[in-house]
């Protein structure tokens, strides 16, 4: 079967430019790609035919030796070879693979490998007081961590010398290797990657790059934080290895529980226990504030367990807002206990003083249980 004019095979003209072939080879080569078409013998077919006319076409001797003589410029042994493959088809395979799978694998087929390794983020667990969240403050930590050497400057290589690049992938941190009809690319072994070797360490860093060291940072916790608030320091964490970038450091804040306070978002709660007199017959009681101030509450007469009430603005701040919360006083009342005998002589006489007005809600309580029972017994 003769063969078809490789311009035609590529769909560009005799006076296609270089970059037009390669183009062209692209689109056909993915568009025909055996991974693309499984079982379709057409397609392999049209995909050797591809690779054997870019290959005659992409080289300018060649092109010119085509050009002049024709598919007889190529007999007994040129460029397509048997079945149409050169020993240039790995290289034409890369440019595949890059269009098909981008910079997987770091930087593109023909640059040197320039990868960094990333340092690692780093978790530091702070712990403040409720007080602190209300006010915000500056805090000091202290936190072990890898810097960039200061010997090599993150280089890894001993002071007057540089890394050199890696012999076996010879910089570009990938080798290939053929199996059957495939080319596949992996990971330099000799180099993990990095397109680089070093053959004179740094004595300080032994040739990583970075040394373990306790650093002081400051951070600063604004006010109305919550129990469980992430707080990000770019930049602050784990040097990269051999001059890689650094990792970020997140401090975790908690909050411990408070003597008197409950918090509920920006909201203060706080139980105050009265006494059976002071709810009776009412008066005032001073409360602490979350700011370690005090306030002055008037508690009505007749004050009830449970009751509440609200001081507006004495609460936690809103983080990021000119809003405060409030506190709310929820009062207890006490029963008494160890009681003299004169003490409850007095309450005697008032439990006989005392009426159904002086305590409505037990005797209408009371009452309702009556008229129950009553009820089923009819």
């Amino acid at each position: 079967m003769a063969k078809r004019d490789y311009y035609e095979v590529l769909g560009v003209t005799r006076s296609a430019e270089e970059v037009e072939i390669k183009q062209a080879f692209r689109r056909l080569a993915k568009e025909y790609h055996p991974d693309r078409n499984p079982g379709d013998m057409e397609a392999e077919v049209r995909f050797k035919e591809v690779n054997e006319a870019y290959e005659a076409l992409k080289d300018p001797q060649k092109r010119a030796a085509y050009d002049q003589f024709g598919h007889a410029a190529f007999e007994g042994g040129g460029p397509g070879g048997p079945h149409g493959f050169s020993g240039d088809f790995s290289a034409s395979m890369s440019e595949i693979f890059d269009d098909l799978f981008g910079e997987f694998m770091g930087a593109r087929r023909g640059g040197k490998r320039t990868m960094r390794e990333r340092g690692a983020d780093l978790r530091y667990n702070l712990e403040i007081s409720l007080r602190e969240a209300h006010d915000g403050k500056s805090a000091q930590i202290c936190v072990p961590s890898s810097i960039t050497c200061d010997t090599c400057d993150g280089s890894g290589a001993k002071p007057g010398t540089s890394p050199s690049a890696c012999r076996t992938c010879g910089g570009t941190g990938k080798v290939r290797a053929s199996q059957g009809f495939f080319t596949i690319e992996r990971v330099c072994p000799a180099c993990q990657g990095r397109g680089e070797m070093i053959d004179d360490p740094c004595p300080d860093c032994q040739g990583a790059g970075r040394v373990t060291k306790e650093r002081t940072l400051s951070v600063n916790i604004p006010a109305g934080v919550e129990d469980g608030t992430r707080i990000r320091l770019a930049n602050e964490g784990e040097a990269g290895l051999r001059g890689g970038p650094p990792g970020d450091l997140y401090i975790f804040l908690s909050i411990t529980p408070h003597e008197f306070f409950q918090r509920d978002g920006a909201d203060i709660f706080c139980r105050v226990p009265i006494s059976m007199t002071t709810a009776a017959l009412g008066g005032h009681i001073e409360v602490p504030t979350v700011e370690g101030g005090r306030s002055r509450v008037k508690v009505p007469e007749g004050t009830q367990t449970g009751r509440q009430f609200r001081l507006k603005g004495k609460g936690m701040p809103i983080l990021r807002a000119k809003s405060t919360g409030d506190m709310y006083i929820q009062v207890e009342v006490e029963t008494p206990r160890n009681l003299t005998r004169k003490q409850k002589e007095i309450l005697k006489e008032f439990e006989d003083a005392s009426s159904d007005a002086t305590n409505p809600d037990s005797s209408g309580f009371f009452a309702r249980v009556k008229e129950f029972f009553e009820g089923m017994g009819e």
